[in-house]
């Protein structure tokens, strides 16, 4: 083998350890920035528009000793001790997490009002905040208000704006009701959210 052919090995060898380096890098810092290993949220797009997608649970408890939403007004003149009677307004902090058990991961809060404002369904008007505490999510949140006709199982809440990853932020999220009790009112939700928002550094930028 001449030097000059040994010489061409050692670059084409070279490049080719370059390329494979600077594509594992990119990949790396792709599922960096696109949150890849989140089990329950995921952040995507690279230019000024991002797109995050995330899936929790809220866990809205009346009953017992220790609620996690308590009822602050009732209609003037009402004798229905249901919890969700027409008129009734609660407000709540409520966790949010990554599965249906209350015991699973804890990724947020849920907090606000709502009450009930329908005669003929139950029916929620709701004016709540979702506020995230996990990974690239921490301190970022998302504001909802809308009518929640919670018996219909196909629904959705339009999202009206965020803070922090999520400032400017639009989307929907579809809430699922794993249980519902409407003796006590407790209730169990899942929430599939979907948000457009613009890249945090775009909007220091004054984008």
């Amino acid at each position: 083998m001449t030097k000059h052919l040994a010489k061409e090995i050692q670059i084409v060898k070279l490049v080719i350890f370059t390329i494979t380096f600077v594509v594992t890098f990119c990949q790396s810092w792709a599922c960096a920035h696109d949150n890849c290993d989140s089990t329950w949220a995921k952040t995507v797009g690279r230019g000024r528009k991002q797109k995050t997608t995330l899936e929790c649970y809220y866990h809205d408890i009346i009953s017992g000793e220790s609620p996690t939403a308590v009822l602050i007004a009732k209609a003037n003149g009402s004798t229905n001790v249901a919890p969700l009677a027409f008129g009734n307004l609660f407000i709540f902090d409520d966790s949010l997490t990554v599965g249906p058990d209350p015991t699973s991961k804890l990724v947020g809060r849920a907090q606000g009002m709502y009450g009930s404002d329908s005669l003929g369904e139950v029916g929620l008007i709701m004016a709540m905040g979702f506020t995230f505490s996990e990974g690239i999510y921490n301190g970022s949140s998302i504001s909802i208000i809308v009518h929640n006709p919670i018996t219909v199982k196909h629904r959705e809440l339009p999202i009206i704006g965020g803070t922090g990853l999520f400032r400017m932020a639009q989307g929907y999220a579809v809430p699922n009701t794993y249980m519902l009790d409407l003796s006590t009112g407790d209730a169990i939700v899942g929430y599939n959210v979907t948000i457009f928002h613009y890249k945090k550094d775009y909007i220091y930028m004054g984008w």
